[in-house]
């Protein structure tokens, strides 16, 4: 399909507009954080839940709830103070590969960066350069610190490395929910250190398909370096805010079956 690129504006504002509102929320995995109002749950619940975010949604969102469950739905609380026999109730936990060591370790190593980092987003800051265009350093210093304790060579596949030239799908989707400054109040905004402009798009199978059939992206592979080619034909109609087009894109390729696998 071809747009002139006042056209494209028009048609990215209004399919933006059409998804991004509160009654996306209540079908996807963004739901979960936002059962909760503390910082740090809110952050914790994102971040486990982007990290299980592959599959259909409503399981997704179904193995998110059974693990704020397991975790008493004080998912800070429970990181921080859970007993080694409270530990224990996560063996119950595994959403297809991501199993009961994974989720294990996952919350030893975030109690460990809430500890001794001072949690998610101070770690951000203190990788993230003044001169970075997005945050990439952000991603590799948190990466270093999760990775600190000692754990099983399989725990890393559920962590994407950008250094890898991997798309880190899902980390850039929790990015885009603790960030974005969302009016329409589905993203949530917390972290204010850093500007919605940093964000990079979130890349999946559905986006890069809608984004190359609308000649967004042309490189084939969903990769990082695709991440960064979108970002930027995408700041060209919003440069302040250019991943609130993850709403149209990801509307258009799940909700309306767009393009050329229509």
């Amino acid at each position: 399909m071809k747009f002139s690129k006042q056209e494209m504006f028009h048609f990215l504002e209004e399919k933006h507009f059409l998804y991004n509102n509160l009654s996306f929320i209540e079908n996807d995995p963004i739901s979960i954080p936002h059962l909760f109002e503390r910082k740090e749950d809110i952050e914790i619940a994102a971040f486990l839940t982007a990290t299980i975010s592959w599959g259909q949604r409503i399981s997704i969102i179904k193995s998110a709830s059974e693990l704020m469950l397991l975790m008493d739905n004080r998912p800070y609380s429970f990181i921080a103070s859970a007993s080694e026999n409270e530990l224990k109730t996560l063996d119950k936990f595994v959403y297809r590969t991501f199993n009961n060591t994974d989720t294990l370790f996952f919350i030893k190593s975030l109690r460990n960066i809430y500890k001794n980092y001072g949690g998610i987003e101070q770690l951000f800051i203190e990788g993230f350069i003044k001169i970075d265009e997005n945050l990439i350093n952000g991603i590799v210093n948190f990466r270093k610190a999760f990775f600190e304790l000692s754990h099983k060579q399989r725990v890393e596949k559920h962590f994407s490395n950008p250094l890898n030239n991997s798309s880190s799908k899902r980390l850039n989707m929790f990015l885009r929910w603790m960030i974005r400054k969302d009016k329409n109040k589905v993203d949530f905004g917390i972290w204010s250190s850093f500007k919605s402009s940093q964000l990079l798009c979130p890349l999946d199978i559905h986006s890069g398909r809608v984004a190359r059939d609308l000649g967004l992206l042309k490189r084939k592979q969903n990769d990082w370096k695709a991440v960064i080619e979108l970002t930027d034909k995408l700041k060209e109609f919003d440069p302040n805010d250019p991943v609130k087009y993850d709403f149209a894109l990801f509307g258009l390729g799940v909700f309306e079956k767009f393009g050329k696998y229509k």
